[in-house]
């Protein structure tokens, strides 16, 4: 065989939800073998499992990887060749210790052959033997960021190990060894991120169901003791209350946010809308104050017309030599100072009209582009409130009804006990 297990545990695998990316879902029914294989071929470290015919697991090990322990029996590590993240759960702390401990080593060793290679990319890597692997050194690589999803509820992983060790470990390695060669990873769709509204469903359902497991795990059927039963039902009960109470206060936290939001839009609508009527009093004024100068203009050049006509009228009558030249210069004098006047009132009003009119004016179109912009985000501010109000309203009914599914239910079984 290419591959041989170099070290076996047994686990309860789970794989994260591929719709929610914030959950888990159970990959075998009950504690599997979970197997590290080494391939001398290609220098390569493999985690397998199989249930049946079934693959739960199988992950290259790569010198990125990083397993994460999120509780004292769980832990888990991202894969993103297979687009996923493993989850496994332990039956005690120091098989997670141990499992941890044979991650580190091989990824490790996969860092060293990795390093190996691209130092001596001409060379060919020395054939090892297939049932020892080329593990030197136990350090553990520095720790790779990665989201921590909370563990699953410890009766899903509890109630699915085996409490007696398997007699037979060795079957266990050659079932997956013969497995080998079926082993496919497949993508899981989809990217982590969803919508805060998604995510408050899918932990309200999750942990719904992780309460619905505890109680089937407490049932009669599965303990048989009367003292048991009504102690663990009890703290069921508790902590669903607790649980629902919880969720009740985190949607009624979101709510409070969303009204929050929509007064900050009404505030911030309220100040645009002083600031458009501000400049709007300013452009206004602006106009008036170019009518002012047409106004003005328009006296200059009337008072130019007469000035001309009394010139007209001078020279008509044909005054004397001294007294023409005099009013000559006068009216050259008035005519060099209406020129003055008239080209500092062009300048003015082109300047009025090039600079300060256009500019009110873009920036009273840009406070109008904003202003309806703000008006559709307040719309659907409010909209998106709305909905979010209602589906808390939902949850809240619905959180009600199970409280009172929960009462009748150990008021059934204080009956049954007592009778």
């Amino acid at each position: 065989m290419l591959e041989q297990p170099i070290f076996t545990c047994k686990a309860h695998v789970f794989h994260i939800d591929p719709k929610t990316k914030r959950s888990w879902v159970s990959a075998s029914t009950a504690a599997v073998s979970v197997s590290f294989f080494y391939d001398s071929t290609r220098s390569l470290y493999r985690i397998i499992s199989v249930e049946g015919s079934k693959a739960v697991i199988n992950s290259t090990i790569t010198p990125h990887m990083t397993f994460t322990k999120t509780s004292q029996k769980f832990g888990q590590w991202s894969d993103v060749r297979a687009n996923t993240v493993y989850g496994l759960g332990f039956s005690s702390e120091s098989e997670l210790g141990k499992f941890i401990e044979k991650f580190n080593e091989v990824k490790e060793a996969t860092k060293q052959a990795g390093n190996k290679i691209q130092t001596n990319s001409s060379s060919v890597t020395p054939a090892t033997s297939a049932n020892v692997s080329p593990i030197t050194s136990r350090s553990g690589m520095p720790s790779v960021e990665q989201d921590v999803i909370d563990p699953p509820n410890s009766s899903m992983i509890n109630s699915n190990i085996s409490a007696s060790n398997n007699p037979n470990p060795n079957a266990n390695m050659i079932s997956a060894q013969n497995s080998i060669s079926s082993v496919s990873s497949s993508p899981l769709p989809g990217s982590l991120g969803q919508s805060k509204e998604d995510d408050y469903k899918t932990i309200t359902h999750s942990r719904s169901q992780s309460i619905s497991q505890q109680s089937t795990i407490d049932s009669p059927q599965h303990q048989g003791k009367g003292q048991q039963l009504n102690a663990n039902v009890n703290s069921g009960g508790q902590t669903t209350e607790m649980q629902l109470k919880y969720e009740n206060d985190r949607l009624k936290l979101a709510l409070a946010q969303s009204s929050a939001n929509a007064k900050k839009w009404e505030i911030e609508l309220s100040t645009l809308k002083t600031n458009n009527a501000r400049l709007t009093s300013a452009l206004q004024e602006s106009t008036a104050n170019v009518d002012e100068w047409k106004r003005q203009l328009q006296l200059y050049k009337e008072e130019n017309a007469r000035v001309k006509a009394r010139y007209a009228e001078l020279e008509a009558s044909k005054i004397s030599e001294g007294n023409t030249d005099a009013l000559r210069l006068r009216v050259e004098a008035l005519e060099n100072e209406l020129r003055t006047r008239n080209e500092d009132l062009k300048a003015l009003t082109m300047a009025t009209k090039n600079k300060d009119y256009a500019c009110l004016q873009k920036e009273n179109a840009d406070l109008r582009e904003m202003l309806n912009v703000v008006h559709e985000q307040l719309e659907i501010t409010m909209s998106a409130n709305k909905v979010q109000k209602q589906n808390v309203e939902t949850l809240n009914n619905r959180l009600a009804s199970y409280i009172q599914d929960l009462v009748g239910v150990h008021r059934d079984i204080a009956n049954t006990l007592q009778t």
